[in-house]
């Protein structure tokens, strides 16, 4: 088993403790309550670096989830996405999947205190990122620890005249150990829902949910949502304990998923719906205004 430096955090005010990897992309592999374990932990941290396979709370870079084919166009032009080069991944429909910076080595911790990690990567310094995704910029992660929250705010800065696309995301696991699964509650606001097909990329078609709250029991779910307002809030609750993720901004689209072989429930933050960088209607970070997106996961 691979053994790789990690920095955890404390909340000053409670027993919760986060741990961070930034050797293996940034990834959070814990968020503990005073030894209980929120995250789900899936196959681990070594299929993460080996596999690509998502544990804790990976970040999703450039884009989150599936696109459409192994390519999308810029300024004209066409970027090919190659699965096993440069970080590429594809899923069993051979649909290339969730950027390409899992487990990427090459985050720089800037600050690291008690309760507090800043940490950036300069995607316009490395060749082998700009070949998928042809926009030097840098990425920063400010991430704090206080009040029982995890906040995670990621800014992105374009370094040239290029404004650089927004369809990245996080991939929250969350589990209520000791609760069997068909007991967790699930909340949900009201929201768009986007219809896929059986790739698992939405048709174009909506379709208005109603809010939700209501024991999981067997149900499953894997679902893409837009026009999520800021401030948001869903939440995963059983026995004595209640997680909330907050949209706190930048967020406009969710993807909810709870499978049925395996005990989480991933609430996952994306600051565009699935293939948006094919299809188009995502938002961007202009030179000289950096945009940042928000997102905090609070532990009742």
């Amino acid at each position: 088993m691979v053994q790789l430096p990690s920095i955890t955090l404390k909340d000053p005010s409670s027993a919760l403790s986060a741990t961070f990897v930034p050797s293996a992309g940034m990834v959070c592999t814990s968020l503990s309550d005073g030894g209980v374990e929120l995250l789900g932990q899936r196959r681990g941290l070594n299929a993460y670096l080996t596999t690509g396979k998502t544990m804790g709370i990976p970040i999703l870079y450039p884009f989150a989830n599936r696109l459409s084919a192994n390519g999308y166009g810029v300024d004209g032009g066409a970027v090919t996405l190659t699965p096993g080069v440069g970080g590429v991944r594809s899923d069993e429909h051979g649909l290339v999947i969730h950027g390409v910076l899992a487990a990427y080595p090459g985050w720089l911790v800037k600050q690291s205190a008690d309760n507090k990690l800043t940490a950036d990567l300069d995607y316009g310094g490395q060749p082998r990122l700009l070949s998928s995704f042809p926009f030097p910029h840098v990425v920063t992660l400010d991430i704090k620890l206080k009040d029982r929250a995890l906040t995670i705010v990621t800014t992105v800065t374009p370094t040239t005249s290029a404004s650089v696309p927004l369809c990245f995301g996080f991939h929250p696991y969350l589990t209520i150990p000791d609760v069997p699964r068909s007991q967790w509650r699930l909340e949900m606001p009201p929201l768009r829902h986007l219809p896929v097909d059986n790739w698992g990329i939405p048709t174009g078609a909506t379709e208005d949910w109603a809010a939700f709250s209501d024991r999981l029991g067997d149900r499953v779910f894997d679902d893409g949502f837009d026009e999520v307002p800021p401030g948001c809030t869903f939440a995963l609750s059983g026995g004595n304990r209640r997680i909330e993720v907050i949209f706190n901004h930048g967020y406009p689209a969710v993807q909810v998923f709870a499978p049925a072989n395996d005990d989480v429930v991933g609430i996952e933050p994306m600051t565009a719906p699935t293939n948006a960088l094919r299809k188009g209607g995502y938002n961007v970070a202009v030179p000289g205004r950096p945009a940042s997106a928000s997102f905090t996961i609070k532990v009742n």
